[in-house]
């Protein structure tokens, strides 16, 4: 893995496009709990899901099985 953050690649961009966006999203972990909130930043290992509390969580990013908006 580079140090680096590469922002060419298409995974960053759409998790950038729901930070700008302020897109609602379901993050599913590999221990089967399920984040749900909007993505608030992201860097090269972690993410933070802000969620309707208010309050962060850290996920790092190899525990991610799948991020996707959150339907109405």
């Amino acid at each position: 893995m580079t140090d680096e953050f590469n922002t060419a690649l298409p995974s960053i961009r759409q998790v950038q496009t729901f930070i700008k966006d302020s897109t609602e999203v379901e993050v599913k972990l590999s221990t089967s709990d399920l984040v749900v909130g909007k993505v608030r930043w992201q860097d090269m290992n972690c993410l933070c899901v802000v969620d309707h509390y208010d309050q962060p969580t850290i996920i790092w990013k190899q525990a991610i099985v799948f991020i996707k908006p959150k339907l109405a």
